[in-house]
């Protein structure tokens, strides 16, 4: 861990918990900063406030007072959950005070480069299977960030042998300033999260700050077929690595034949591929450019390939049942997870769906519901997800209390040889604590369904 002295004797206030701003809390007094914890959860509720306050730390759980933010504070530390509706946050906005994440804190006290993947679909599964070519490939990997693990604490036990591969959310990517990846990924740009962000533009340029600081020492691995990305990207001084699908990209990847190919060179057949949906097609060519960049064998990155099967609760195979086939996808948080899922069957599918409304229809959801031959709805977005199967002309539609109930009745309406599927096109918010609950619970009904 570099020794840095940008906190030392600086007023820092930590804007919620959780495992990123505990994390960055107990790194900020370890600096040398002046840390002001605050939290919605009380105090006497509130363990990891109690661990931070045993620290010497001052804690002010219960609400977020005003008087918190002043023209004495430097630096606001905020949780990505936060929004930046908050008032403390809108106080701090108006008195000009730098408002940053713990992936900025992550990076200045780094010693190892990071490598950061970002977009709207895709970016477990990419940065999964990056880290399992990096290791395979003897490269030192760690893994943080977005997919569970808080990226300052990953950094404090690094060195500059290892690679830091990073999810990155745009709640995360929103509270950088100097964050400079090595290589940056960007995956696809689908309209999303936009009552946080409230508008479409901001969203994409919250996700484009992945590789706005980067010069021309670095790489940005860019999706060729996606004209917003790239748009984003042409202001980026970085050297950008295409990769397409679709078309030939001889100083990127891309599909050739049965080949994904890399500079003009043939890496692995396609029918090798362990990983199910055409769709995942792109996040292995994101991930083998990465892999190549940094000087993976080929050996290495093939192997891996070839026994790579996936991410939990991102389209994981979960059993087979009386010849109906059971998949978790809850992880499809949006619409563009679920059409890609759907369009990775050709056999009859009995979709669940629903969850956190976000303000959107599901409109664009009807050009992949030609395989659909049932939709099982649940949680806030039902009565929307009726609708749009209605007009898609969807003859069997049943609405449920919850994901659970949904299990039974799904089977109950499927036959032989049917592929049901959890991929709610939703956040879970509304009814659960995260898609990882909500996928968890499906798995569970499935298996008492034997």
């Amino acid at each position: 861990m570099k020794n840095i002295q940008l906190y030392t004797n600086q007023n820092v206030l930590v804007v919620g918990l959780a495992k990123s701003g505990y994390a960055a809390a107990r790194l900020l007094h370890q600096l040398g900063a002046n840390v002001t914890v605050n939290d919605r959860l009380p105090l006497e509720k509130n363990e990891t406030a109690q661990s931070l306050q045993d620290l010497g730390i001052l804690v002010i759980c219960g609400g977020h007072p005003l008087e918190l933010v002043d023209e004495t504070l430097h630096i606001v530390m905020k949780n990505p959950g936060i929004p930046y509706t908050n008032p403390l946050i809108q106080k701090a906005m108006l008195l000009n005070i730098p408002i940053l994440t713990e992936i900025e804190l992550a990076y200045q006290i780094s010693e190892a480069p990071f490598i950061g993947i970002t977009g709207s679909n895709g970016k477990t599964t990419t940065t999964t299977l990056l880290f399992e070519m990096l290791e395979a490939g003897f490269k030192r990997p760690l893994i943080a960030g977005n997919i569970g693990t808080v990226a300052c604490e990953v950094a404090q036990t690094a060195d500059k042998d290892h690679y830091i591969v990073t999810e990155l959310s745009s709640f995360q990517l929103l509270g950088v300033k100097t964050f400079r990846p090595k290589i940056s990924v960007f995956l696809n740009l689908f309209e999303a999260h936009l009552d946080y962000h409230g508008t479409a533009l901001e969203y994409g340029k919250a996700k484009a700050n992945i590789f706005m600081q980067q010069t021309e020492e670095e790489f940005a691995v860019i999706n060729a077929e996606d004209a917003e990305v790239c748009a984003l990207a042409s202001a980026s001084k970085a050297q950008k690595v295409y990769f397409s699908t679709r078309q030939d990209q001889p100083n990127g990847a891309c599909v050739s034949g049965e080949y994904i190919r890399f500079l003009g060179e043939n890496i692995v057949r396609i029918k090798d591929i362990a990983l199910p949906g055409e769709h995942n097609i792109e996040n292995v060519l994101a991930a083998l450019s990465v892999a190549k960049l940094v000087g993976v064998p080929n050996e290495c990155i093939i192997q891996v390939l070839r026994t790579f099967t996936g991410v939990k609760h991102r389209l994981q195979f979960v059993c087979s049942l009386n010849d109906r086939i059971f998949y978790n996808d809850s992880k499809a948080t949006n619409m563009l997870a679920t059409s890609k899922a759907l369009s990775s069957f050709t056999q009859p599918t009995i979709l669940l769906a629903g969850g956190l409304d976000r303000g959107n229809d599901f409109d664009d959801l009807m050009p992949y519901m030609n395989n659909v031959k049932a939709l099982v709805v649940f949680g806030q977005t039902a009565e929307k997800l009726i609708k749009m199967a209605q007009v898609a002309g969807i003859k069997t539609i049943e609405h449920v209390d919850n994901v659970e109930h949904a299990v039974p009745l799904a089977y109950e309406l499927s036959n032989p040889h049917d592929v049901i599927l959890l991929s709610p096109a939703c956040a879970s918010w509304d009814q659960h604590k995260t898609f990882e609950v909500r996928g968890d619970i499906f798995v569970e009904a499935v298996h008492r369904l034997k």
